[in-house]
């Protein structure tokens, strides 16, 4: 089931681009990542009604809380800088960059989280890396 979920959030995120991209002509790059925020905003408290879980609210530790909203700033600024590359370069351009993501996640959760950095992920980041840089160039 992760396999499909992480498909979908893959076919979504590039959607996301290309809708962002249309619709962020003539609108400020903040005032654009403060609209998403919201939907965003509105469709995740609306999950959370919907399967019951708001109930959880009152379990949550103080570590999670703390990473949840670390995650979150994080998440913010990694949305206003990509709205505003976006609003300044292609989208072509743009997203594989975004994308090197996956490359940086590795090295971190190789190094925070102690997860097994394999031949095959070294290799991966290479590929990715260079599959980047010919997108870009």
């Amino acid at each position: 089931m992760w396999f499909w979920l992480a498909l979908g959030s893959a076919v979504f995120a590039a959607l996301t681009s290309i809708l962002a991209k249309i619709g962020i002509e003539g609108v400020g790059s903040n005032l654009a990542t403060a609209i998403r925020t919201m939907v965003v905003v509105v469709m995740a408290w609306g999950m959370v009604f919907i399967t019951h879980q708001q109930e959880g609210l009152n379990t949550i530790s103080q570590k999670s809380w703390l990473f949840l909203i670390l995650s979150g700033l994080a998440t913010g600024a990694s949305w206003l800088c990509y709205y505003k590359a976006l609003q300044m370069g292609e989208a072509s351009r743009v997203v594989p960059i975004d994308k090197l993501s996956v490359v940086i996640t590795l090295v971190l959760a190789f190094v925070f989280l102690h997860e097994q950095f394999t031949t095959k992920s070294l290799i991966g980041c290479i590929l990715i890396g260079v599959g980047t840089l010919l997108m870009v160039l």
